[in-house]
């Protein structure tokens, strides 16, 4: 299947090349550049997504409990996820309809919202839950919980709770460590907190991270990748642990991890192109 964001610029003419090119190695079984198709309904074998890692996110919540590997296609600015550039696409393509290609498993999570013991929501995501805030931007106290017990409370201004391939997000700009991809393991960084020896803490993905807030405004909210999932008051609890499903990233050999760092993060040194 073909899909991605067809309001950002030159999707919609990149997706009418590939239509040309893909019927010649596999079968296109469905398109849609709107979003407005449940993806977990589609039967494909694997799935192009064209435009940013946040076009990836947003195909790896609709494709939910079945998820198919992904090839992303850069087409906007990062693109940590979205690592094939268009010309990429062209060349690979035949390789990996015929399998010559790997495909790298990343850990999933699910965030879920009690009151008491009923759930009033949950979602499955690939990058983070966050807890934000909005006016009158006050300080919150932020208790968190592993596996039932208290581990600390937060003075901060929110706080994320970040899967490895979310570390490069959001995650990475409250100052939390970058952590491979392809790791089984959650960071839990405070934004902003007011006792500067409090520090992002990474732990293991089998723990069960639970979120309580103290004296919550009505405008704080719990986000899972980008999208509000419930307004949080002090009567509910956030909890946060590893999903069944994996999010499935296709990959070829030119391509390294160590490699997408350097070139998207732009860091210094000398650079020796394929190593």
């Amino acid at each position: 299947m073909l899909i991605g964001a067809g309001d950002r610029e030159h999707v919609r003419e990149e997706a009418v090349r590939l239509q040309q090119i893909i019927p010649q190695y596999a079968e296109l079984v469905h398109v849609d550049l709107d979003w407005k198709s449940e993806l977990s309904e589609i039967d494909a074998d694997f799935a192009i997504v064209l435009g940013g890692d946040g076009s990836l996110l947003a195909a790896a919540r609709s494709m939910g409990h079945r998820q198919v590997p992904v090839a992303g296609v850069n087409m906007g600015k990062l693109g940590f996820l979205a690592e094939f550039s268009p010309e990429e696409m062209c060349a690979e393509l035949p390789n990996i309809c015929c399998g010559k290609c790997s495909v790298i498993e990343h850990m999933m999570f699910r965030c879920r919202v009690f009151e008491g013991e009923d759930l009033i929501g949950e979602a499955i995501g690939l990058n983070e839950a966050a807890i934000l805030g909005g006016p009158p931007f006050q300080i919150q106290t932020i208790d968190l919980y592993v596996d039932s017990k208290l581990a600390t409370t937060y003075n901060c201004d929110g706080l994320i709770v970040s899967t490895p391939v979310g570390s490069t997000a959001h995650n990475l700009s409250a100052g939390g460590p970058i952590l491979r991809a392809d790791l089984h393991a959650f960071v839990v960084s405070p934004i902003s907190p007011h006792t500067l020896t409090v520090r992002p803490v990474v732990d293991t993905a089998e723990r069960t991270y639970e979120i309580r807030v103290t004296g919550a405004e009505a405008n704080l909210s719990v986000v899972v990748d980008g999208r509000v999932l419930a307004r949080l008051t002090p009567e509910l609890r956030v909890v946060v642990d590893r999903a069944e499903q994996r999010f499935k990233r296709i990959a070829i050999a030119s391509h390294n991890y160590y490699r997408t760092l350097r070139e998207k993060l732009g860091w210094g040194g000398r650079i020796d192109n394929g190593r």
